[in-house]
């Protein structure tokens, strides 16, 4: 992979960590998520109406997308009910990259070197040791962190095709967050009966300000799915670990314990190996 792809998913997970610290914050996580919403579906309008439409055989892929992007977030504020951001975010990222890898591998053609398939690994399991020992999460919380990264591994997957046949990176991305903005408040409605924010209060703008940090990291991610393979992309930008696990200490006064920086080098040492090039 290029060095501009690597950075790009290096950003996008900075972003992404950044954007859950928002959330984990939150009094009503579902109320959150969906008012973040808003703010990413403001700016993909000007996006969607400057790019135009995706190619038809693409917006397939962007309803499916849109679609598991919502259980995505309906999940994920499910674990954090129950759990801490160092504790439930590196579960959630760490069940992702070998599934993508091999949806891509399945789907898509893709191949992955020696150098590249041991990254994954490390990664992977950097971000699994970054999860377990003493005070885990609660289980129903790790249930909801795993079934949370099946979801994304999906939506990764079909991002990964959908992207090609669009024809058109920009159009993909505002589409699909597009369709995403309707869904979602029209399942918080669904689930609450309505949806009721004041524009003044600072917890609106905190959900809308981590609105913004999930846009620009899921354009980011989209970008770089673009230019490379799926598999090896996502590894990277499951470095998001080590960002939350210090946003976490940082922040919100979690524990980060030398076993959690160990883990941490490793996913560092995995995403050198992704990024490598002879």
């Amino acid at each position: 992979m290029s060095p501009l792809v690597v950075g790009l998913a290096l950003f996008a997970a900075i972003l992404h960590a950044s954007w859950n610290a928002f959330l984990r914050t939150g009094a009503d996580r579902l109320w959150t998520v969906t008012v973040m919403s808003f703010s990413s579906t403001a700016l993909a309008i000007p996006l969607a109406v400057f790019n135009g439409f995706p190619a038809t055989s693409a917006l397939p892929y962007v309803g499916l997308s849109a679609c598991l992007q919502v259980g995505y977030s309906v999940f994920l504020v499910a674990a954090y009910r129950y759990g801490e951001l160092g504790q439930v975010y590196p579960i959630v990222r760490g069940s992702v990259p070998l599934l993508v890898t091999l949806g891509g591998l399945l789907l898509a053609g893709q191949q992955l070197t020696v150098l590249e398939t041991v990254g994954v690994a490390l990664v992977g399991g950097g971000i699994m040791g970054l999860s377990l020992g003493r005070g885990r999460a609660a289980t129903t919380s790790i249930l909801y962190a795993l079934a949370t990264g099946a979801i994304i591994a999906a939506y990764a997957t079909v991002d990964a095709i959908g992207v090609r046949a669009a024809g058109n990176v920009g159009a993909y991305t505002a589409w699909v967050l597009l369709a995403y903005g309707v869904l979602l408040p029209a399942t918080f409605v669904a689930s609450r009966g309505r949806l009721a924010f004041d524009p003044r209060a600072p917890e609106t703008w905190k959900a809308l300000g981590g609105g913004l940090f999930s846009l620009l990291a899921y354009g980011v991610v989209v970008t770089a799915f673009a230019l490379g393979p799926a598999g090896p992309i996502t590894a990277i930008r499951e470095t998001s670990v080590v960002f939350a696990a210090f946003i976490g200490r940082l922040l919100l006064g979690e524990t980060l314990t030398p076993r959690r920086v160990g883990a941490c080098a490793v996913v560092v040492l995995g995403a050198i190996c992704l990024g490598y090039q002879p």
